[in-house]
């Protein structure tokens, strides 16, 4: 059975089924798979707080789709879908249709105001992408213009800062308030006592859905950070300026940031469909007509399809499902579980396979105050702390690999830690502070040149003159013989004459070796000092365990059956290519990269020596981008990422190099 798939949002839940339904039908040309969203990217809804408080980047919360579907049959539209004709099955938006077979509503949620009078005409927002930088904007200029205000009355207004709500999303942006105080009250040399915090809450305990203990924990944290919390207060009426509480008192703020309720949404309100009911119906059963409904909260059944149309599946935050007695959370691990659920369900009908009912696996709960401190319950596993934010942390990474491979985890890792310019982390500054790339200019070319040397000199040595023999033997042991060797040694008598010279000459080098070791020793025995540390001897044992072990595993088993000549020309053009890679600048973190491995190899082999560690550290050092300063790198690297990110293979295993193309 063929069918076209039409997915209406790109949130948790629609990148959820997309994601699945992609993968089953990746071979499947019959079955085409469209998510039509108003945006070009992904936002990771749980991460906007970090936005809005001037934390991280914008580019944080925010996956292209184009890295998300890349190499993939899922195609992205960019349009916004104003009706749905459930009878014709097509989508229909100002400038196109969209006909499907079968169609997942996952269009999100928006904020509930509870009917509360200027709430929503006097409040800021944080529910999409565009409310977390609106109110970023604020933010800042707001106390940039409140620091230089002579009005006592008008600063004490201008730097109140009013969250209603002590849930997640609540906490979480009143963390990120105080820790971007502390940050602008040090900028402007301010008096951090003149900033208040506020949150209120009309319930009589903060975060309800946690347990005491870890709502505690929290609490205390924002006390002992100056955030007064007024619980068991309702709002009832804001104006321009004023919050008006239910005990007849007013707080006056310029910054009234509303989080206090979410609900359906608006677009899938308007489609007609059944909706849940207000109180705890079956999920099967049909709404009560004398009760008013949720708006936007679709009335589905255990399959997560519309119980008006068999092949309408809502999710996430669109659906109203009744499981144990409640309406399921409206939180991210519904959306991604049922989002799941209805892909296998479409696919189930396609391939004629039974259905699967929805069953939820909730693995727990996790709240961050600002980047230091957190408490979560994963799994029943109570963490506070660094601890909890770690998990926090390990969460999202989990997430991001799922949708976008390791490069987006990378992305995440450098806006959350390396490139974060305060220490609003829980690792502090550490990994944060970037030296600049001029500055390794001399380090780099004395490294190239020492490398070119390296190469030259084995030249000198005779490594490519292949009648000699091998010049490589002593990476292998004494029984091993290379490809290639054991044809010079049984060629000419000239060449086996030769080596006896050259072996004699070496015997009586060795005995001069010899002598000059015990006048050595007799010099050190009459001296009154002596190092501490012999720099000048190998740093494994080149007889030892672990040289030992290193050469019979990988030398004497894989490399001994490359012929000599090969093995040697080898070995010289990478040390002088690498040197000159360094000189010029040119693709220098792969030239790093092979110094650091090949140093590692002569290390294990037993032939390096402690005074030569420094090669090892620079490899690592340079591999930070230093060919980007007076190197060809500057101009070479963006169009070899360009090129590389284009690649099918970077598409489909998402390997690419700082961001996308397509």
């Amino acid at each position: 059975m063929s069918g076209k798939i039409l997915i209406i949002g790109g949130g948790y839940a629609g990148i959820a089924a997309a994601k699945k339904l992609a993968a089953k039908f990746k071979k499947r040309d019959d079955i085409t798979i469209t998510v039509v969203d108003k945006q070009p990217f992904h936002t990771l809804m749980t991460e906007l707080h970090e936005v809005a408080g001037h934390r991280v980047e914008p580019d944080s919360v925010r996956v292209p789709y184009s890295k998300i579907f890349s190499a993939s049959k899922v195609t992205v539209k960019l349009d916004a879908i104003t009706s749905v004709d459930f009878e014709k099955k097509q989508a229909v938006s100002e400038t196109a249709s969209y006909p499907y077979d079968y169609l997942i509503l996952g269009a999100g949620a928006e904020p509930e105001f509870f009917g509360i009078p200027g709430v929503k005409e006097n409040s800021f927002t944080l529910w999409s992408y565009d409310d977390a930088m609106k109110l970023r904007f604020h933010l800042d200029a707001v106390f940039e213009k409140a620091v230089a205000e002579p009005d006592p009355e008008k600063q004490k207004k201008a730097l109140t800062f009013v969250v209603a709500g002590a849930g997640f999303t609540g906490i979480e942006m009143a963390g990120e308030l105080l820790e971007w105080r502390d940050e602008m009250c040090q900028k402007w040399l301010f008096d951090k006592s003149k900033v208040r915090i506020v949150i209120v809450e009309a319930m009589p305990t903060i975060l309800p859905i946690f347990e005491k203990d870890l709502a505690g924990k929290i609490e205390a944290y924002l006390k002992k950070h100056d955030v007064e919390l007024m619980t068991g207060t309702a709002i009832t009426g804001a104006g321009p300026g004023v919050v008006k509480l239910k005990t007849g008192t007013a707080l006056e703020t310029s910054t009234f940031i509303w989080t206090a309720g979410v609900t359906g949404n608006g677009f899938a309100d308007s489609l007609g469909l059944s909706t849940g009911p207000f109180g705890k119906n079956p999920p099967d059963a049909p709404p009560d007509p004398s009760k008013k409904n949720r708006k936007g909260r679709l009335l589905v059944t255990n399959e997560m399809r519309s119980v008006d149309y068999p092949d309408v599946f809502a999710v996430g935050d669109n659906l109203w499902f009744i499981e144990d007695g409640k309406p399921l959370p409206q939180i991210v691990e519904t959306a991604i579980q049922t989002g799941a659920t209805a892909a296998e369900n479409i696919i189930a009908d396609i391939e004629g396979t039974p259905a699967k009912r929805f069953k939820s696996d909730y693995h727990g709960f996790m709240v961050s105050v600002g980047g230091k401190y957190a408490v979560s319950n994963a799994m029943g596993i109570k963490l506070s702390g660094i601890f909890a934010q770690a998990m926090k942390h390990f969460v999202n990474l989990h997430y991001l690999i799922g949708i976008a491979g390791i490069n987006q985890c990378w992305e995440y890792i450098k806006h959350e830690f390396l490139d974060i310019e305060t220490h609003r982390s829980f690792v502090r500054g550490f990994g944060a502070y970037k030296s600049r790339g001029y500055w390794l200019l001399p380090l780099r070319l004395w490294v190239g040149l020492m490398w070119v040397f390296e190469g030259v000199n084995k030249i000198g040595e005779g490594w490519f003159a292949w009648r000699t023999g091998s010049k490589s033997t002593w990476m292998f042991s004494s029984w091993v013989i290379q490809a290639g060797s054991d044809a010079v040694q049984a060629g000419d008598g000239a060449t086996a004459a030769s080596a006896a010279v050259t072996a004699a000459s070496g015997a009586a080098d060795a005995v001069s070796a010899a002598s000059g070791a015990v006048d050595a020793a007799a010099g050190a025995a009459a001296s009154q000092f002596k190092a501490v540390w012999d720099l000048t001897q190998p740093i494994f044992d080149s007889q030892g365990a672990v040289a030992t072990w290193f050469r019979t595993t990988f030398m004497d088993s894989i490399m001994s059956h490359i012929p000599f000549q090969g093995f040697q020309l080898m070995v010289v053009l990478m040390e002088i290519g690498i040197g000159l890679c360094m000189i010029g600048g040119l693709f220098t973190w792969i030239a790093g990269a092979i110094s650091v491995v090949m140093c590692l190899v002569f290390t294990l082999s037993g032939m390096f020596e402690w005074y030569k560690v420094w090669f090892i550290f620079t490899g690592f050092l340079l591999l930070g981008g230093a060919g980007r300063a007076f190197g060809l790198d500057c101009w070479v690297i963006p169009i070899f990422k360009k090129w590389w990110n284009g690649t099918y293979i970077a598409r489909k295993f998402y390997l690419y190099f700082d961001g996308n193309s397509k």
